[in-house]
């Protein structure tokens, strides 16, 4: 199981304190570029219209996509909130958070490949470093750090869409994957803002705007593999 903290990255969170977590959260807050506006473009898709005859295959595709993201999700916050209380939990939630990563890559394998699952795997884990890279970053309250740590963690998520639309152009567009990763990391930066700065209405708000979002994402995610492969779902 990957280790995500090294022993400086340990130091650095046994020595949380208020002060520190204050500074850590303006520095999520003042990383935050999105907004209102940008998290509303992907509302709630219903879970399966009505009017359309799905398969059983069909549908339990579209729901196994649901959970594993709802589960990228859940143990994500669950990390969060260790975090940001400095909790004895946070490595063993780190560890069942990127065995999510490979239950998401394994369920790609059975209609792209081994390979093509694998790598899937490999860009979200360093999705998941990446995270950590950034909090721990703001919680040493070094500006440069944290700027690039923000910076290589965009740079993933945009390596993740890219990697998706290559995979079936046609029903993922390069600029639609772009645009809800980039929604899904400016809500979860703004979810670990809200909760260093101790405004837990607003964390939460942030998670139910996230709960949204990563539903939609997982039903364009099974919705294009069904397009892509439909002779796989009569």
């Amino acid at each position: 199981m990957d280790d995500l903290l090294t022993y400086p990255r340990r130091r650095l969170l046994s020595g949380l304190a208020t002060a520190a977590v204050a500074a850590a959260a303006g520095l999520l807050l003042a990383g935050f570029t999105g907004g209102p506006g940008h998290a509303a473009a992907h509302s709630e898709a219903t879970a399966v219209a009505a009017s359309k005859k799905v398969s059983g295959k069909e549908l339990r595709l579209h729901d196994r996509m649901r959970k594993l993201w709802e589960d990228h999700i859940v143990w994500t916050r669950m990390a969060i909130v260790s975090f940001a209380a400095d909790g004895p939990d946070l490595q063993p939630t780190l560890d069942r958070l990127l065995r999510n990563q490979e239950a998401i890559g394994d369920a790609f394998k059975a209609f792209y490949g081994n390979k093509a699952g694998n790598r899937l795997t490999a860009l979200l884990k360093q999705h998941i470093n990446g995270a950590v890279d950034v909090l721990v970053a703001a919680n040493s309250g070094d500006q440069q750090a944290f700027n690039q740590a923000k910076q290589a963690w965009y740079e993933n998520g945009r390596k993740i869409a890219d990697f998706l639309h290559r995979l079936n152009p046609p029903n993922w567009g390069r600029h639609e994957m772009r645009s809800m990763m980039r929604t899904h990391l400016d809500q979860t930066l703004a979810e670990a803002a809200d909760r260093l700065a101790g405004d837990y209405a607003a964390d939460i708000r942030d998670y139910d705007a996230i709960h949204r979002h990563i539903l939609k994402m997982a039903d364009e995610l099974s919705g294009g593999i069904v397009a892509q492969f439909p002779g796989r779902f009569g």
